[in-house]
């Protein structure tokens, strides 16, 4: 297949449903020797009403098959309008970009087999119709990534730790690449780390809990804390703070992988319950649940990476590298690593994961596996995603 360098853009809607990141890139090469650069990247918001119904949605809560096919094409519109204000900022003609790797919105994951109508069954769906995408833009576009790990016994997440593989395996420094999303996933890569030696799963909640406290408290005038404004104002609760660690999920051993299923609402609830028992004020109960994401963060490496492989740096990606208390507690928790954000190493925080899907949309196009069986548990290396093709100029 042609090698050239290609243009690729790279789409991500994260569990919060606030947005879509988009990462364009030049990628050329085949692994070991795979170059990627990011030229620029950009954000769109949600509009309020869409963002409602995919957290409905998510939340488990009833719609139809009609109102869900629906939704799947909207999201499809969304996500190419998206792709198209992205290329008029970066000056880049829709032509010129040679395909869009989109990730899609995750409304369900269920990552790890359980009873279905009388047989065992894993399953995820992401929707924002690909075939849209690439109809409205004109690019060549590769979604849906994650059912093909699923087939394969995996849990279908998380997929990028095949980029973090690529971007940040040193011969000397051993490093965890960590996301702070809406959801916590650490990727472990030894020193001289081999494919088969990567380590990756999702630690518990990161911004997902923080932001569904400050939009009840607030009303919903705010979605988020941001600079840990609110939770700075909050007291400690060590009680509160010893109940939240006590979390089933985060004894789980790898692979794991969790999402707005365990930490959407009823988690939530479940919270605001702790408050009123330990009496705490709406900004104690925002601290605790900052402090427990990155005490979360610390558990899943003292206890399942440390005892085993030398740690140099962590390095740290996504909406909560923003936030200095989380920051702040992973540095004073971890003596001995070095916590430095990954722009530090070429790309900027709310990048990354765009980032990675355009990277594996590439490897897709080329016909080449892009999940990590040691990450996801599946049996074998898979080629990911489907690809819609763009109509005929």
């Amino acid at each position: 297949m042609n090698e050239k360098p290609m243009l690729v853009l790279g789409m991500m809607s994260g569990t919060s449903a606030d947005g879509i990141e988009l990462a364009l890139t030049r990628i050329s090469g085949a692994p070991p020797n795979l170059n990627a650069k990011l030229l620029g990247h950009t954000s769109v918001k949600c509009p309020p009403a869409l963002r409602k119904e995919i957290l409905r949605v998510a939340e488990q809560h009833p719609i139809t098959a009609g109102a869900l096919s629906q939704l799947n094409f909207r999201l499809g519109e969304l996500f190419a309008g998206s792709a198209i204000a992205a290329c008029r900022k970066f000056g880049i003609p829709p032509e010129k970009i040679a395909l869009i790797g989109s990730h899609g919105q995750t409304i369900f994951h269920q990552g790890k087999r359980v009873s279905f109508l009388g047989r065992p069954t894993a399953s995820t769906l992401q929707i924002g119709e690909p075939a849209t995408i690439a109809a409205r833009t004109g690019i060549t576009t590769v979604g849906d990534f994650r059912p093909a790990d699923i087939a394969l016994g995996g849990q279908g997440a998380p997929l990028v730790p095949y980029v973090d593989y690529l971007l940040y395996r040193h011969p000397e420094l051993g490093r965890v690449s960590l996301n702070l999303g809406g959801i916590a996933n650490i990727t472990v890569l030894p020193r001289v780390a081999k494919p088969q030696q990567v380590l990756a799963f999702d630690t518990g909640p990161a911004n997902m809990l923080i932001d569904a406290l400050v939009s009840h408290f607030t009303h919903g005038r705010l979605r988020f804390d941001e600079n840990a404004r609110l939770a700075s104002q909050g007291r400690s609760l060590p009680a509160l703070l010893d109940e939240l660690l006590r979390d089933p999920y985060l004894k789980l051993a790898p692979p794991k992988s969790t999402g707005r299923e365990y930490y959407g609402n009823a988690y939530l609830k479940k919270l605001l319950a702790l408050g009123r028992r330990y009496r705490a004020k709406p900004n104690d109960l925002i601290r605790a649940a900052t402090i427990f994401t990155a005490l979360s963060v610390v558990d899943a490496l003292n206890r399942f990476v440390t005892p085993k492989t030398k740690i140099h740096q962590l390095i740290v990606s996504g909406g909560g590298a923003h936030n200095p208390l989380i920051v702040g507690q992973l540095s004073a928790a971890l003596p001995g690593i070095e916590v430095l954000p990954s722009v530090r190493l070429g790309i900027p925080e709310g990048a990354k994961e765009a980032f990675a899907f355009a990277l594996l949309a590439y490897e897709t196009f080329h016909q080449r596996p892009a999940n990590l069986p040691s990450a996801t548990g599946a049996r074998g290396p898979a080629i990911l995603g489907k690809i819609s093709y763009a109509p005929p100029r």
